[in-house]
C-alpha cells in the first residue's frame, strides 16, 4: 500500500480495518523483574493483537531490553527496525506510547519524519496517535516534550539521591567492570580471590620495573580476561586505571565523574564542578596501603605514564638508602671504547636542599 493510500485509509478508517503489514516495537529501561515482566506482557499482547486481525499480516517484532528511551542510538533493535522499515517489510508498526519509543523530542520526531517518507506510519496505542493524521505531529511534538520532561524530572531525582548517598559515604562499584571485587550477600563489595591475585601481580609487574605495556603484553599473552571479561586483550588504559584507583587500598574517591546532559548521557571528568568524597575503609582492601603508595609515588617519577626505567637490574628497588631512605637507583656514569660505566646512587642525592650525603656505589662493585 502507498504512502498516500496509507493517509487516506487512517484519516477516514480506524487503523484496525486497514489491511497492512504490521510489526510492534516494544521496550523497557532497566532490567528488574518487575520492567522484564512488563515487557513480556507487551509482547504477549501485540503479537495477539496483530495476529488475531484478519486484515493484519504479523511481522516479528523489536524489542530492546534495559536500554533508556532518552536516545535511540544505542538501541540495537530500534535501529534495525529503522532499517527494515527502508527495505519495505512492513506498513505499521505499533508500540504502547510515546515514551517507550523516545524520551527526547528531537529522536521522536526525527524517526517519525522518517519513518513516514518511507511510507511507515507508528500507531502510539495508548495516545490514540497517528503521526499521519493531519494533526499527529502537532500531537506527537506536544507528547513528546512532555515525556522529555519528565525523563529530566527523573534523571535530576536519581542524581540527587546518588549524589545524598555519596554525601553519606556509601560506595557503589560497577562490578561487571572492576576486577577483583563482587558485591556480596549483604551488597556490599567482596573480594574475588581469583581477580584479586590479578591486580596484586599488576602492582608487583609494576614495582618490579617493568612498564605499563610490557605489562599488557604479558596478561594478554597469558590469557588472562581483562576486567570486563569479554576477551584477553588488555590495554595501557586499563592497566593505568588499576594502578591508579584507590578502591583497592579500600578507599574511595565519590563522584570522580558527573552527567553533563541528561539527554545524552555524557560523562565528564570533575574537576571541581561538584563537590567530592573520600571514604576511607569502606570496603576490604586488596592492595596494602604502603604498596599503592609506592605505585603512586614511582608514577610520578616516571611522569604518570606508561614507560619504564631502563635498569633491569637484579639489584632495581632493593638498594636502601642509609641517610634519607630512599631507593639507589642505576645511572649512566660515563661510556668510552671500552663499555659503559654505571653506578649507584640514592635516587633523591640531588633532588633536595641539602643534598643526601650518601655515596655514589660502582656497579662493579
Amino acid at each position: 500500500m502507498d504512502l498516500h493510500t496509507i493517509r487516506q485509509e487512517l484519516r477516514t478508517h480506524a487503523v484496525y480495518d486497514i489491511p497492512l503489514r504490521v510489526t510492534y516495537y516494544a521496550r523497557v529501561s532497566s532490567e528488574s523483574d518487575e520492567q522484564l515482566n512488563s515487557l513480556g506482557n507487551q509482547i504477549t499482547y501485540y503479537e495477539d493483537l496483530i495476529r488475531k486481525n484478519k486484515a493484519w499480516t504479523f511481522i516479528p517484532g523489536y524489542i530492546d531490553e534495559g536500554l533508556s528511551g532518552i536516545s535511540t542510538k544505542k538501541r540495537e533493535s530500534f535501529n534495525r527496525m529503522i532499517d527494515d522499515a527502508g527495505a519495505d517489510k512492513f506498513d505499521l508498526v505499533i508500540t504502547k506510547e510515546i515514551s517507550r519509543f523516545a524520551r527526547n523530542t528531537v529522536d521522536s520526531l526525527v524517526t517519525i519524519r522518517e519513518l513516514k517518507a518511507k511510507g511507515v506510519e507508528v500507531f502510539f496505542e495508548k495516545e490514540n496517535i497517528y503521526p499521519f493524521d493531519s494533526k499527529g505531529e502537532l500531537m506527537i511534538t506536544i507528547m513528546s516534550s512532555i515525556a522529555q520532561e519528565e525523563s529530566r524530572s527523573i534523571s535530576e531525582n536519581i542524581t540527587w539521591g546518588m549524589r545524598k548517598n555519596m554525601a553519606r559515604g556509601k560506595v557503589t562499584m560497577a562490578y561487571g567492570k572492576f576486577l577483583g571485587y563482587r558485591r556480596g550477600a549483604d551488597g556490599k563489595p567482596e573480594i574475588v580471590e581469583e581477580e584479586a591475585e590479578v591486580v596484586r601481580r599488576i602492582y608487583r609487574l609494576y614495582l618490579d620495573g617493568h612498564t605499563v605495556r610490557e605489562i599488557t603484553r604479558i596478561l594478554t599473552g597469558d590469557g588472562i580476561p581483562t576486567p570486563s571479561g569479554k576477551n584477553c586483550n588488555w590495554s595501557v588504559s586499563t592497566i593505568m586505571s588499576i594502578l591508579r584507583n584507590e578502591k583497592y587500598k579500600g578507599d574511595a574517591l565519590l563522584q570522580k565523574v558527573y552527567t553533563a546532559d541528561f539527554l545524552n548521557k555524557k560523562m565528564k571528568k570533575n574537576n571541581g564542578v561538584l563537590p567530592q568524597y573520600y571514604v576511607e575503609n569502606s570496603h576490604p582492601a586488596i592492595i596494602d596501603e604502603e604498596t599503592f603508595d609506592l605505585v603512586q609515588a614511582e608514577l610520578a617519577k616516571r611522569g604518570g605514564s606508561s614507560r619504564g626505567r631502563r635498569s633491569g637490574s637484579v639489584f632495581d628497588r632493593k638498594v636502601i638508602c642509609g641517610d634519607c631512605g630512599h631507593f639507589y637507583g642505576q645511572k649512566l656514569w660515563y661510556s668510552d671504547a671500552s663499555g659503559r660505566v654505571y653506578v649507584w646512587r640514592c635516587t633523591h642525592k640531588y633532588d633536595a636542599t641539602p643534598n643526601c650525603g650518601a655515596p655514589v656505589v660502582r656497579e662493579d662493585e
